[in-house]
């Protein structure tokens, strides 16, 4: 496989935590938002990763929890003129861009992804002019640019897929930005793929003694890993999929402990679909471990309560979420091709 290495994750500054807030503050931005949202015609959505709070207000309000491709649906078929996008800032590009008539906000636009910052749009568009002869595919998990400079735009829950479905076409393939997971995905299905060499900071921290070292406490435990993991986190798994794959594994296994190679913003849909059972983090500290982001993006860490009222009291330029309208158009060309796709799989 062909690869190219541009930005060494671990160099990224990683933005400073909001400031906890008290039982009455929390309740207060919720009454507020709760008003906000009927008020200006808004629905709030919200990823798997974001605080507990904002999930079960996004629940409450009639909005949505999901991964980033039941968010892009929700947001396109939702009746409301204005989405609320808790969660990174690639999100809400492809909110806008597969709804552009609507306004689409975040709580703060500074919140972004290593994945995104990465694979420059740039460095990447001039990597596939390498490889002319090849099918572009792009994680979801990249900007607007990136995402127009591909041929399709996959999420984890259907990547797979996807890729063998091109495959079974003789196409070769040209991966980005996640090489865990494109590793992933060459492993299973033996596609021929050149990688762009991005990570995750959340996933690519897990360490395969350290976990070792947990299941011998938890013989029972089922290890549930996310895709984004290294190869040898992966390799223990007892299921590997996509944040909506693996809540589902956590309810289908008949296991009573699972141990979570994934961001521990999902616990909040495990133990609420299955509050008897136990759910531990993967570890990210000992055995060579750095706990850099000690399994939670920080970047989804800066989605808040009084972000997401302020985002609804003010809108502008600290919240509002603009994408190019030729950018847009070029890059809903992949996005549809994802959508269309998508239809085909089953739920």
């Amino acid at each position: 496989m062909s690869q190219i290495q541009i930005i060494d994750t671990l160099d990224y500054h990683f933005p400073a935590k909001p400031a906890p807030l008290s039982d009455a503050d929390k309740q207060h931005y919720k009454e507020r938002i709760k008003t906000l949202l009927h008020e200006r015609n808004a629905v709030l959505v919200a990823h798997y990763y974001t605080d507990h709070d904002i999930q079960a207000l996004a629940e409450e309000t009639g909005g949505c929890v999901s991964d980033s491709l039941e968010m892009a649906r929700f947001g396109r078929d939702h009746d409301a003129q204005m989405l609320i996008v808790a969660g990174v800032k690639f999100m809400g590009e492809t909110a806008k861009i597969l709804t552009p008539e609507k306004t689409v906000l975040m709580p703060t636009l500074e919140a972004t992804c290593s994945l995104d910052l990465g694979c420059p749009a740039d460095k990447f568009s001039a990597f596939c002019d390498e490889h002319p002869d090849r099918t572009v595919v792009v994680y979801a998990n990249t900007s607007a640019a990136v995402k127009a400079r591909a041929d399709w735009v996959v999420t984890s829950s259907m990547a797979l897929e996807l890729v063998d479905h091109l495959d079974a076409q003789g196409e070769k393939i040209l991966w980005g930005p996640d090489r865990h997971l494109g590793n992933y995905i060459a492993d299973q299905t033996g596609a021929d793929m050149v990688m762009w060499q991005g990570a995750c900071v959340v996933h690519d921290e897990f360490k395969a003694k350290a976990l070792l070292d947990l299941k011998a406490v938890y013989p029972d435990a089922a290890i549930l890993v996310h895709p984004e993991s290294p190869r040898d986190i992966v390799a223990l798994a007892d299921a590997v999929g996509s944040t909506s794959q693996l809540i589902k594994a956590s309810q289908t296994m008949p296991n009573e402990t699972f141990i979570v190679a994934t961001d521990r913003g999902i616990f909040y849909k495990m133990q609420q679909l299955q509050p008897n059972k136990r759910f531990i983090e993967a570890p990210t500290v000992g055995n060579g471990a750095t706990c850099r982001s000690c399994a939670h993006c920080p970047w989804m860490a800066m989605n808040g309560l009084q972000a997401i009222a302020e985002a609804l009291e003010n809108g502008g330029a600290k919240h509002e979420i603009h994408v190019d309208a030729e950018l847009g158009k070029a890059a809903m060309k992949p996005l549809d091709r994802m959508l269309e796709f998508s239809r085909n799989l089953p739920r």
